[in-house]
């Protein structure tokens, strides 16, 4: 069971991960923030929290409804209002942009002080990259297939990305693949990384493995 106030990360990116009708409703939310449509993003979201930070199934930017109102210039209320369902401000699109950076790129400078990523637990960029690395080796490895492959990659999951934990009071997200009833526990502590992890379609049962800059660490004490 997954505490209500882990943050949620939403790899799904395709429209066959999802029932017919839940990818009717992300094309809804999709379509309203490409839209600028404000009152059916927050129809949707209020029924449906855990996409706050979800982006077009299948699409190509890779634009969430906090990217897609910094490129609109939707008024602060409208931002305000998406940071406090959860919206991340160091969320990154799929060019590697933050909604910082679309706002000031289109000059809509009246949401760049809203929009700037604030710290809260600081690591320095290179210790990210490489917790970001050992972890999304770990998620592999855990749902591995015994034909070599794995559910996440089969699936074409989007994988969390570290960064995210940095401005969450309580750095935590949970991140669950479709097909392994189960999924990954995140938890950042200082500058390493504990991961709880329960597969049961994949051979794995519960465990925990702590990931620090020189690699993983599993319970039995060597390095992935």
């Amino acid at each position: 069971m997954v505490d209500e106030h882990v943050a949620h990360w939403d790899g799904v990116t395709r429209r066959s991960s999802l029932k017919d009708k839940y990818a009717a409703l992300r094309d809804r939310l999709a379509d309203a923030a490409r839209d600028g449509d404000w009152r059916t993003v927050f129809e949707v979201l209020d029924e449906n929290p855990d996409w706050t930070n979800s982006a077009r199934l299948e699409g190509r930017s890779g634009y969430a409804p906090l990217h897609q109102a910094a490129w609109h210039g939707a008024s602060a209320e409208t931002v305000e209002r998406l940071l406090r369902q959860g919206a991340w401000r160091t969320l990154r699109a799929a060019d590697g942009t933050r909604a910082v950076d679309i706002a000031e790129r289109r000059g809509h400078r009246h949401l760049t002080g809203l929009l700037r990523p604030e710290t809260r637990h600081f690591v320095p960029p290179d210790v990210l990259a490489r917790l970001q690395q050992h972890l999304h080796r770990l998620i592999q490895h855990r749902a591995g297939l015994e034909d070599g492959s794995d559910l996440a990659t089969q699936q074409g999951m989007r994988l969390p990305e570290v960064e995210v934990l940095t401005e969450l009071d309580h750095p935590a997200c949970w991140f669950p693949v479709p097909g392994m009833y189960g999924g990954f526990k995140i938890v950042m502590r200082e500058r390493e990384l504990t991961v709880d992890s329960w597969i049961r379609v994949v051979g794995g049962s519960e465990r925990t493995d702590r990931i620090a800059a020189d690699g993983v660490h599993l319970q039995e004490g060597w390095l992935l």
